[in-house]
């Protein structure tokens, strides 16, 4: 999440701060001297300089033969320099981490939640409403370890949604299937949902008259109809619950078949919203049943219980497997 968070964060609003900042260190700065500092061209200069007086900031041009500018007197620069999208995004990462599911960094709830509020008191009515929409309309599973790739999220879709979520307005959108086929969807939005490293939607699906989750990066254009609808009951009651009960139980191209060296009960015990299933066989041992798209992401999965295990189904995990070790091995020796 803080990963594709800092690739939002744009080469432009750095430079908008760096000339913010160099206009409140000096009373008047000619053109050539700000764009030699800032290492970019005179053309460059005029247009941040014109984005900074978008936003609001009493920038005076100077009159001379190279030209200048000036920030007028009494102007402070704020604690951020953001736009719309790069607000939003930071929301998103902050309401992950808050709620627990960064899970990378000891104590870093706390300080998110602190960030967030901070946050939300300096952003503009507009954007607060849209990141409030975003909180209320999102639920989160901490622990889960299904997901297996950090596929992006446009946050603008994010936001449409939250908003659609919380006034209970109609969505169409684009949706290309796990086949790679493409569909048109027109549902009744529910809660967006984070899990791991993705993002769903649940939602009411008109046409299929049934609960569907959409996972939001295979999601395109997502436009409120302008419908509203009435309210429904999510199965079970939470949304986050419903989307891993959905994902456990889905089969993908690799279904695996694996006896594990550890007593079932100590597994659920570890990982309690472990993707996949779990049969006692004997006192010590019991046998786990999951599946994934990727062999490379199924033999990690399993790894990662940390536990003694052997592979019965398919062959093409246990040989991957067996190419997973010797590559540790190999990592392991030039150590």
């Amino acid at each position: 999440m803080f990963g594709r968070l800092v690739g939002v964060m744009t080469a432009t609003s750095g430079r908008l701060l760096q000339l913010l900042a160099l206009l409140q260190a000096r009373r008047d700065w000619p053109g050539p001297a700000l764009a030699d500092r800032l290492g970019v061209s005179g053309r460059t200069i005029r247009r941040d300089v014109e984005r900074l007086r978008e936003l609001g900031y009493p920038v005076d041009a100077l009159s001379g033969p190279a030209g200048g500018y000036r920030l007028r007197a009494g102007t402070a620069m704020p604690p951020l320099l953001l736009d719309d999208e790069e607000a939003v995004a930071i929301a998103v990462g902050l309401r992950g981490a808050a709620s627990g599911a960064g899970g990378m960094v000891s104590g870093i709830e706390e300080t998110a939640v602190r960030a967030l509020v901070k946050l939300e008191q300096i952003l503009p009515s507009h954007l607060r409403r849209r990141v409030s929409a975003l909180r209320a309309a999102t639920a989160t599973l901490p622990g889960w370890t299904g997901g297996n790739s950090g596929a992006t999220v446009d946050p603008d879709a994010l936001t449409v949604l939250a908003s659609a979520c919380r006034d209970r307005e109609i969505v169409r959108f684009a949706y290309r299937r796990r086949d790679g086929t493409d569909s048109r969807r027109r549902v009744e939005p529910h809660s967006l949902v984070s899990l791991g490293h993705r993002w769903y939607l649940v939602a009411w699906d008109d046409e299929r008259t049934d609960w569907r989750t959409f996972r939001l990066d295979r999601l395109e254009r997502p436009t409120p109809m302008g419908t509203r609808f009435a309210a429904r009951e999510v199965p079970g009651g939470d949304p986050a619950a419903f989307v891993a009960k959905n994902l456990r139980g889905a089969q993908y191209r690799h279904a695996a078949r694996v006896t594990l060296h550890a007593p079932a009960e100590e597994i659920r015990a570890r990982f309690p919203m472990m993707w996949g299933t779990l049969e006692p066989l004997s006192e010590h041992t019991c046998e786990y049943r999951g599946s994934d798209d990727s062999l490379d992401w199924l033999a990690l999965r399993i790894a990662g219980l940390g536990v003694e295990f052997e592979v019965h189904e398919p062959v093409e995990l246990a040989v991957r497997c067996r190419e997973l070790g010797a590559r540790l091995g190999r990592a392991g020796d030039g150590a």
